[in-house]
C-alpha cells in the first residue's frame, strides 16, 4: 500500500467513524494475531486529542484480548484506557426482576445496555450514543442479529461525503474498518424498522461518551458476547434522559 493510499484510507475510514450512523461462542478464540494493515491500524487508534481513563500500566482485561472471529483477526482493545465503570461486567439489578430474562435495556443517558438475568443480576456493558441514540425511546425488539454485516450508506450521506460513492450500490463489505462492527443487532417496532441498531465499532474510545452519529455502538468484543446471549424476538428498552446534545 502506498503512502498516498494508506492516507486516503485513513481519511475514509474517519469519514465512516464519523458517520457510522444507523441506516460466548465456539466461532471465536483468543490467539495470535497477524500485525495490523496501516488501515486497521488507523481504525483502532484513538485520536491523539481524545483524552482516555485509566492507568497505562493496569493488565489488559482478557475479555478485551486479540481474537480471531469468523476469520476476521480482532485486534486488541486497551481496556485499562476505558473507564472501568464501561467494561463488561455482571452487576446486581433488581429493576430486571420486572422483566423476562433476555430483555435488554438500553439506559442512553448513563452508556450502559443492561441484559437481564434472572436472581436481580444483569450483564451490563458500555455503550456510546449518538444523534440516533438521542433522537428514538421506547420498546422495540430484535428482528434480526447479523453476523460481520455490510454497511449501507443513505443516498444523503453519500451526497454529503463524495468519498462515499464506491458504497452507494452494493454497500461496505464487512470487515474490520466497517462501522458496524463484528456484530449488528436490527431493532423493529410494531412490525416495523425503527432505524435504530446495536453495532460493534472499532472506536473503542467512544465507548461511555455522546458519539458525533451513529445508534448504539459497542466494542467488537462485547457486542459479540451479546449476540451469542440475546435470542431473537428479545425485548428492547430504549430510555432516554433530559440532556442535550453537545455542540458539534
Amino acid at each position: 500500500m502506498t503512502t498516498h493510499s494508506i492516507l486516503r484510507a485513513s481519511a475514509v475510514l474517519l469519514a465512516l467513524a464519523a458517520l457510522s450512523a444507523c441506516s460466548a461462542t465456539n466461532r471465536s478464540k483468543v490467539v495470535s494475531v497477524p500485525p495490523m494493515s496501516a488501515e486497521v491500524a488507523a481504525a483502532y487508534t484513538a485520536p491523539t486529542s481524545m483524552p482516555v481513563s485509566g492507568s497505562v500500566n493496569a493488565v489488559t482485561n482478557p475479555d478485551y484480548a486479540a481474537m480471531v472471529d469468523d476469520g476476521y483477526a480482532l485486534p486488541a482493545v486497551p481496556a485499562q484506557k476505558i473507564d472501568p465503570q464501561y467494561l463488561r461486567q455482571r452487576v446486581s439489578f433488581p429493576e430486571g426482576a420486572q422483566h423476562e430474562p433476555g430483555t435488554v435495556i438500553i439506559d442512553t443517558p448513563n452508556r450502559f445496555l443492561y441484559l437481564v438475568e434472572g436472581d436481580g443480576m444483569a450483564m451490563r456493558y458500555g455503550i456510546g450514543v449518538g444523534r440516533a441514540g438521542f433522537s428514538w425511546a421506547g420498546d422495540a425488539y430484535v428482528n434480526s442479529k447479523q453476523h460481520w454485516p455490510k454497511w449501507h450508506p443513505p443516498a444523503e450521506m453519500i451526497d454529503r461525503k463524495p468519498e462515499l460513492e464506491e458504497y452507494r450500490n452494493g454497500g461496505m463489505e464487512p470487515g474490520l474498518t466497517n462501522p458496524l462492527g463484528a456484530r449488528a443487532l436490527y431493532l423493529f417496532q410494531n412490525g416495523r424498522d425503527t432505524l435504530f441498531r446495536i453495532h460493534g465499532t472499532p472506536e473503542w474510545w467512544t465507548i461511555g461518551t455522546a458519539a458525533s452519529s451513529g445508534c448504539i455502538r459497542m466494542i467488537n468484543q462485547d457486542v459479540i458476547d451479546l449476540y451469542e446471549r440475546v435470542p431473537l424476538k428479545a425485548k428492547v428498552i430504549v430510555k432516554q434522559g433530559n440532556e442535550r446534545l453537545a455542540q458539534r
